[in-house]
């Protein structure tokens, strides 16, 4: 028993010895928004909506990141990352996952890269959300329904991911394990982006496929951003989808919006983007932004395959009051025709009008 003791106390005392004099960091982080919204055509009577949500970019959201360093450039990485509804105190998706946003641990090199498992967002998300959409794959349906369609797979569970910047370089792949046995393809996803800054202009390409059920949804994007001078700068690309699934259909519709006789299994869409964002002043900056989607074998409300098309126009003025707490103020107008008569609630076309309060912390 004595021996066994003994083992035990020096195996504690190894174990306990490099997490004591390891440099480690573990943050507590977030971000609280939400805006009162006015939006005409909101129902089926064409009745306005004055309502409090979600903010215009960014819902809200607290996490937990922490690193420790092991050595020689490579640190031991975690993130978990909630989002949730301010106005209601809910969790903010109807599977009551806790961590919807991110959940991973991994590795990372300041030489090679970073390389992590668990739940992640997709390379493509990421780079259209940090960099290259003007409204940062915004909230309100006028500012994002030409992501709609790969709404359900901006996120995958069960996913490696490795990131790395080479000089002005970088490249992001993933890939998500179905766990389908018999199946290594069935409920799978993979995706890449490569995006190379050279001076003032940064672009970007990428590809994702994800598999539903041996059902595929495949997109592809090329953009790009060119800052004229340090505080203008302008931005537009290019969105590709295929949709076998029928989930593009579904996934394009507004809260309210009437419910399709049938989904299409083949839905192409190609959706354009432009924008500019502007800091007018320290405190000011300004966002203008427009999208255009034309979509070839939708749904159609009378219940055939058909086409349609859809365009969009927002301006975003926000007014930082420091550096963790902004205002902003928001118009924007939509309208559809064809196949995209089924995504409204009422008339196909809407304007909205939001305010909102935005505090990090």
């Amino acid at each position: 028993m004595k021996k066994v003791l003994a083992v035990s106390g020096t195996t504690a005392l190894v174990l306990f010895v490099p997490t004591a004099f390891a440099q480690s960091s573990v943050t507590l982080y977030g971000l609280a928004d939400t805006s009162i919204r006015y939006l005409t055509n909101a129902d089926s009577k064409n009745n306005s909506q004055t309502a409090m949500g979600e903010g215009v970019e960014t819902p809200s959201r607290w996490g937990l990141k922490g690193s420790e360093d092991l050595g020689n450039g490579v640190s031991a990485v975690f993130r978990l990352e909630n989002q949730f509804q301010l106005w209601s105190g809910k969790l903010d998706n109807s599977s009551n996952t806790l961590f919807q946003r991110q959940a991973y641990v991994g590795l990372s090199s300041s030489q090679y890269g970073t390389l992590t498992f668990g739940r992640q967002q997709t390379p493509f998300f990421e780079a259209m959300g940090r960099t290259f959409d003007p409204m940062t794959v915004g909230d309100y349906w006028q500012d994002s329904y030409v992501y709609n369609p790969v709404g359900p797979f901006l996120t995958a569970s069960s996913s490696v991911k490795y990131s790395g910047q080479f000089g002005g370089l970088h490249v992001s792949g993933m890939y998500g394990f179905g766990g389908v046995a018999g199946s290594t393809g069935e409920n799978s996803m993979y995706g890449v982006t490569v995006s190379y800054d050279i001076g003032p202009f940064s672009a970007d390409a990428g590809f994702q496929q994800n598999d539903l059920g041996g059902k595929k949804f495949n997109i592809a994007n090329v953009s790009g951003v060119y800052a004229i001078t340090p505080s203008v700068k302008l931005l537009a690309g290019w969105l590709h989808s295929q949709d076998n699934t029928g989930l593009a259909d579904i996934d394009m519709q507004q809260s309210g919006a009437p419910t399709l006789p049938h989904v299409s299994p083949n839905r192409i869409d190609d959706a354009l983007y432009v924008g500019s964002t502007w800091q007018v002043t320290a405190p000011l900056t300004l966002t203008f932004a427009g999208y255009y989607d034309h979509a070839r074998n939708a749904a159609t409300l009378g219940g055939a395959l058909g086409a349609g098309i859809n365009y969009s126009a927002t301006i975003l003025a926000e007014y930082a009051l420091s550096k963790r707490t902004e205002v902003y103020g928001t118009v924007d107008f939509a309208r559809g025709n064809g196949a995209f008569l089924a995504d409204y609630p009422g008339r196909n076309n809407q304007t909205g009008v939001a305010l909102g309060l935005r505090t990090l912390f």
